[in-house]
C-alpha cells in the first residue's frame, strides 16, 4: 500500500529553503554518468542501477549507502575513486557525516566522518542539489577510473 504523500507545489518549493526540503529519507531512482560530449559512461564498481538510500536530518547529519544491484557479475578490482567522490569496496559504498547548504548556489557540502573506504574519512565533497516535491536531484562533477571527466546525476524519491 502506497503512503499518502504531500507533494509540494512549485510555489511552495520556492518558498522553502533547500536546507528544509532536503531533510528526509531518499531512495535512488537513477544514477547516470555522462561525458561532456553526451556519452553515457557507466561506473564499473556499482553499475548504473545500484540500490541506494540517503538520509539528511535537520541537525545537519547525513548518511548514504549504495550497493551494486547485480551481484552475479565479477567485481572489478578496487581502483582509486574519481575526483569529488568516494570509492566502493566489493560492490558497496557507504559513508556518513555532516552537511551544510549554500542556499544561494544550491550546493551541499558534506564532510565525511566515516566511510567504508577509510581514505575518505575527513573528505569534503560538494554536490549541486534540487528538490522538486518528492524528487531530489543531485549533480556532481567527478571522473571515471581512467581519469575522464563526467557529470553524475542521481535522482531520488522521498520515502520518509
Amino acid at each position: 500500500m502506497e503512503k499518502n504523500r504531500d507533494t509540494a507545489s512549485p510555489a511552495r518549493n520556492r518558498q522553502e529553503r533547500l536546507s528544509e526540503r532536503v531533510v528526509g529519507t531518499w531512495q535512488l531512482r537513477s544514477r547516470v554518468d555522462m561525458t561532456s560530449a553526451g556519452e553515457r559512461c557507466p561506473e564499473p564498481t556499482l553499475g548504473e542501477d545500484p540500490i541506494a538510500l540517503v538520509f539528511f536530518d535537520r541537525a545537519g547529519n547525513f548518511a548514504a549507502q549504495f550497493m551494486r544491484r547485480d551481484g552475479s557479475t565479477a567485481m572489478p578490482i578496487a581502483t582509486a575513486s574519481g575526483t569529488n567522490n568516494t570509492r566502493a569496496v566489493g560492490g558497496y559504498d557507504a559513508y556518513f557525516g555532516t552537511y551544510t547548504v549554500d542556499e544561494q548556489s544550491s550546493v551541499v557540502t558534506t564532510t565525511l566522518t566515516g566511510a567504508i573506504a577509510r581514505e575518505h574519512v575527513g573528505a569534503v565533497l560538494t554536490r549541486a542539489m534540487r528538490v522538486d516535491g518528492d524528487i531530489l536531484t543531485i549533480t556532481l562533477d567527478t571522473s571515471t577510473p581512467d581519469g575522464r571527466p563526467v557529470t553524475r546525476t542521481l535522482t531520488w524519491s522521498r520515502v520518509g
